[in-house]
């Protein structure tokens, strides 16, 4: 330890400009040290996931988002900060220009397809949800804009011989949560999927509609089948709203609740993946 002054003069003409530098936010895997991204690479590549697919992915959550703006859908969802009412992430997207930007995590490879504009980005924020009884609500004369009727958690072991995408929980969790409810895949008018990743999404997807996957892995008779993407986060999601981590769900929920509200009856379906190959599913109803 320093102890006189000369000492400490000479530890302190050590520090360098990059030693007070500001650290980056890593959400890596403590298990692996890789990040999600770097993950969900190994995933898309397991389930041949292309880069267009994940661009439409990201092309639709843009336009998605930017049309529900301009119809004031999220007119009493947001609340406004210093004057802020919109976020400046949202943006006309163009295919073209998405296919030209590189890839953001398999850098070296050449076969790398994730990109800024096809994952999610990290933001801040905060959300909220108020979650009550009906006797409570209409104590109160609160409004019920949605009925949660069922949910459902999962995890995978994603380090080791059989390792399973880290975030590919969701899909265990909605098969196991869909006989419980006595639904079918089908049996929805919303899909809302967390877009952590667009190749996170369309893996999710393509796991449902993989007979083998569900066979042996969800212990089904058959594939759950494919849904129609028009239902698919039709007012956009976390590719072009930002990923505030835990902030998230309550903003899915949210947003899903008055979807619901809108349509007056109706059952929408929520699948959010999460760190450490967690997964954690939902439906709400409008009655």
């Amino acid at each position: 330890r320093a102890k006189t002054t000369g000492q400490r003069l000479k530890l302190l003409s050590k520090i360098r400009p990059k030693h007070l530098a500001p650290l980056i936010p890593r959400n890596g895997e403590p298990r692996t040290n890789m990040s999600m991204g770097e993950h969900t690479e190994i995933t898309v590549k397991e389930w041949g996931i292309t880069r267009e697919e994940q661009d439409e992915i990201g092309f639709n959550s843009h336009k998605n988002l930017l049309a529900a703006y301009d119809r004031g859908f999220f007119d009493d969802l947001v609340t406004p900060f210093q004057g802020l009412e919109k976020d400046n992430l949202a943006r006309e997207p163009n295919l073209e220009k998405m296919a030209t930007l590189k890839p953001a995590f398999d850098k070296k490879s050449g076969k790398g397809t994730l990109t800024a504009a096809n994952s999610s980005a990290l933001t801040d924020g905060a959300s909220c949800v108020l979650l009550a009884s009906e006797e409570w609500a209409k104590e109160n004369n609160l409004p019920v804009r949605a009925y949660l009727s069922f949910y459902e958690t999962a995890a995978v072991d994603f380090v080791g011989k059989d390792a399973e995408g880290l975030l590919m929980a969701p899909a265990y969790a909605v098969s196991n949560m869909l006989d419980r409810a006595g639904l079918t895949l089908q049996d929805f008018d919303y899909y809302e999927i967390h877009e952590a990743f667009a190749g996170v999404v369309a893996s999710t997807l393509k796991a449902w509609e993989d007979e083998t996957f569900c066979k042996e892995k969800l212990g089904r008779d058959a594939a759950l089948g494919s849904i129609d993407r028009s239902k698919l986060n039709v007012n956009g999601s976390s590719i072009a709203t930002g990923h505030p981590f835990a902030a998230t769900g309550g903003r899915i929920v949210s947003s899903l609740a008055k979807m619901l509200e809108e349509k007056g009856e109706g059952r929408g379906l929520i699948s959010i993946c999460a760190a450490g190959g967690q997964g954690v599913v939902a439906i709400l109803e409008a009655k």
